[in-house]
């Protein structure tokens, strides 16, 4: 079987190999594709493999040879799913592949703002503390994370890593109600007393019509000024203008964003420039150990494809 993956570089940048894919399937690889590159480089491909190239309904009906997509990703929002299906293509996704480096990417944020581990890393390095004439300074007020309140949107398999780490170090642990019936014991609230008691608000929900923007100036005015938001799931579950806002008025204290709405992001973007705000670049998900473990489960998936059954099938 043709397979051409269309962006290995974020899953592979040279630290590893596709060793495990080239050994079932006659492999093309391409470190990145643009729209205009796709339907001659995939013209005869059996199977493409994408992380963030979009492949949509006009490209698959220019690409006849095409039986199956393979998302190298959770998401699947890249593919036309209604139009696979109806010319005959499976596609799969890589679910849970990430859990424990976003739940430890969500905690190495929280930490970074109450400890300012990276803001007095800078002031050491840049001369503060050899000319000070204490033996110790801090940068503002430090605060313990120990009988805070996490407030989880979200309480699948990343929010409940998150909650059991976040209890180990002492803090409270509650949840957004939703119309799906609670699996544990978690206290679940309302949209107001969440909003307006948690210390900590992280994000872990899929991106829906009912979750866009659920961070925005409504759900911020109930917020305390302590509070903090923290993002490792997907960008347009906030409003970015209104948080932006928020921070530079200190409506709120801080956030740590490891997603934007649109990325790279636009270079106006409000929260790259916002107050207390500390940004990474969607990498929540790219522990060496996480993209070795998404790349030997494309490979099952691919697979299973060709010995007639099907893992993770999306559509």
């Amino acid at each position: 079987m043709k397979t051409l993956i269309l962006d290995a570089y974020t899953a592979n940048p040279g630290d590893l190999n596709w060793n495990a894919i080239e050994k079932i399937t006659e492999l093309q690889i391409h470190a990145r594709t643009t729209p205009s590159e796709l339907i001659a480089r995939a013209k005869d491909a059996e199977a493409l493999l994408t992380n963030k190239v979009i492949i949509s309904a006009e490209d698959m009906a220019l690409l006849p040879s095409l039986k199956y997509i393979g998302v190298l990703a959770t998401g699947t929002n890249v593919v036309d799913l209604k139009a696979a299906a109806a010319q005959g293509i499976t596609v799969t996704n890589i679910p849970a592949y990430s859990t424990p480096f976003v739940a430890q990417h969500t905690i190495a944020l929280i930490l970074n703002i109450f400890n300012k581990v990276a803001e007095h890393s800078e002031s050491a390095k840049s001369g503060a503390w050899a000319n000070c004439q204490d033996f110790s300074y801090t940068h503002g007020s430090l605060h313990e994370l120990q009988e805070k309140t996490l407030g989880i949107i979200g309480l699948g398999a990343i929010g409940q890593k998150v909650a059991n780490i976040a209890k180990a170090l002492g803090m409270n642990i509650v949840a957004l109600e939703s119309a799906r019936p609670a699996k544990d014991s978690t206290p679940r609230l309302t949209h107001d007393d969440f909003f307006s008691q948690s210390d900590i608000i992280s994000l872990h929900c899929p991106l829906s019509p009912e979750s866009q923007e659920i961070i925005n100036s409504k759900s911020l005015n109930l917020m305390k000024t302590t509070a903090v938001i923290i993002n490792t799931g997907r960008g347009p579950l906030i409003n970015e203008a209104d948080l932006a806002d928020a921070l530079n008025k200190g409506q709120i204290a801080a956030a740590g964003l490891d997603v934007l709405s649109a990325e790279p992001p636009a270079a106006d973007n409000p929260l790259l420039s916002a107050k207390n705000c500390a940004i990474t670049p969607h990498i929540a998900w790219a522990a060496q150990e996480c993209r070795d473990r998404l790349i030997q489960i494309a490979a099952d998936n691919i697979q299973a494809f060709i010995d007639g059954t099907v893992y993770n099938k999306v559509n």
